[in-house]
């Protein structure tokens, strides 16, 4: 029977993480070597490298998806086929290119150990008390392959995890209890739930399958951290693993959440309220959340069915007092505000430029196009200038291309009027940018 593309694009991936380990050879360097490649030539490639191998009878070292960094191989010159010596710790993955037949899941990046760059700035604008938190954590977690991949055939079992970048923006009001316990804790439980649900892991081949599997686990997620905020179940104690039964703040207190899970091939966003979460694809703007505003036609019908009202006062609000319908807190509005987010599934492309979270301090005074374009040309400006960073630098804490970008929005939206607090959260999905490093 044929191979599907993505199952051989797949088997050839599996098989250079392999082979990686064995000559030894970090994924980065033999990414590097094959990309553009077509499947072919990565067959080729691969074949010459195996032959060598066997030839030198190296030993065998492991690397793979989601190691740690003491169990990669020497930094050694390593021959290629093309006769360049290259070193071993240089480099990214990347699926072979076959553009007639590549179908939209199976082009995923697969930057297997690439740590990806990033921003954040949050600032207390015009407003007199600053409530918004933000968190950036790269290599946070591994995820299981199976809510990525489900159980496709050609996957190694060897390849039972990649690294997961978490990255949330929480934008309080009524105070900035609950944004400061979501930007401590909510990582923490969806780590949780995840741990919870690898047994039962997936295993269906369709990404329907899988976002319904991770609309379970962020639901689960966002519910546990909305009851603990008002009480209702124990919580981590601070500095300690003991676990306390007490409100976080008074129950008019309350945040919004959009977080975003980044791997190697999939961002998972998950959104409760008005903050919100776009991607920029090749130069088009994609919202990866809505906005939980009273007025949506189908949050309108929700509050109205639970008994609730939605009032116009400057703008539609639950109840005439929050102008958002779903938070986590708030429980004096409860059941007509509720904490259940919203979930997207989106297998990346190898034209994904950056994805940008921000509060509404940014999206009330600037559209998703252009933040995008804005992010782009301060981020194509800053390497333009300075060049490239040196991989033994990338993820050492907040890229300075990403913080330019951000620092110039939050700015700009004060320039442009905006009253409330600014966090922005910027994240560079492009692995390599053509650009010489400034010497």
């Amino acid at each position: 029977m044929e191979r599907s593309p993505f199952t051989r694009f797949t088997q050839l991936s599996v098989r250079a993480v392999q082979l990686a380990g064995r000559i030894p050879l970090s994924l980065k360097v033999l990414g590097s070597f094959l990309h553009g490649k077509s499947g072919h030539e990565w067959e080729s490639v691969l074949q010459k490298l195996e032959r060598q191998q066997d030839k030198q009878k190296a030993e065998v070292a492991s690397i793979g998806v989601g190691v740690s960094s003491d169990e990669k191989p020497d930094d050694e010159n390593v021959n290629m086929p093309d006769g360049s010596d290259v070193k071993a710790s240089e480099g990214i993955i990347w699926l072979p290119e076959e553009k007639s037949h590549v179908t939209r899941e199976s082009m995923g990046i697969y930057e297997l150990v690439c740590i990806p760059l990033w921003g954040k700035v949050s600032i207390i604008g015009n407003r007199s008390e600053m409530e918004d938190a933000v968190t950036a954590l790269p290599h946070f977690l591994n995820i299981p392959i199976t809510m990525l991949m489900g159980d496709h055939e050609g996957i190694s079992p060897s390849l039972t995890h990649v690294p997961g970048h978490f990255f949330g923006v929480y934008d309080g009001h009524g105070g900035s209890q609950v944004a400061e316990y979501c930007r401590e804790r909510i990582h923490f439980a969806l780590a949780e739930e995840i741990e919870q649900i690898k047994e039962e892991s997936c295993k269906s081949n369709t990404g329907e399958g899988r976002q319904v599997q991770w609309e379970k686990v962020f639901t689960s997620c966002f519910r546990r951290v909305d009851d603990e905020v008002a009480g209702k179940i124990s919580s981590p104690g601070v500095g300690s693993s003991d676990r306390v039964l007490e409100a976080v703040t008074l129950e008019t207190v309350g945040s919004t959440a959009v977080v975003a899970l980044v791997c190697s091939s999939h961002i998972i966003v998950s959104n409760c309220g008005d903050s919100r979460a776009v991607l920029l694809r090749g130069k088009e703007s994609m919202p990866l959340s809505v906005d939980h505003k009273p007025d949506r036609d189908d949050e309108y019908a929700r509050i109205e069915r639970a008994g609730g009202k939605v009032i116009q006062w400057e703008s539609a609000r639950v109840s005439d007092v929050l102008a958002m319908s779903r938070s986590i807190g708030d429980k004096y509005l409860e059941p007509f505000v509720i904490p259940d987010p919203e979930v997207m599934f989106m297998p990346r492309a190898r034209e994904d430029e950056c994805l940008i979270l921000a509060s509404d301090g940014l999206w009330d005074v600037m559209s998703n196009q252009e933040a995008c374009d804005f992010a782009r040309k301060r981020i194509l400006a800053w390497h333009k200038k300075y060049g490239a960073l040196p991989l033994a630098e990338r993820g050492a804490g907040e890229d300075p291309a990403c913080q330019a970008a951000g620092d110039y929005m939050s700015k700009l939206a004060i320039q442009k009027g905006s009253k409330d607090n600014i966090s922005i959260v910027v994240v560079d999905l492009k692995a390599q940018r053509k650009f010489k490093t400034k010497t």
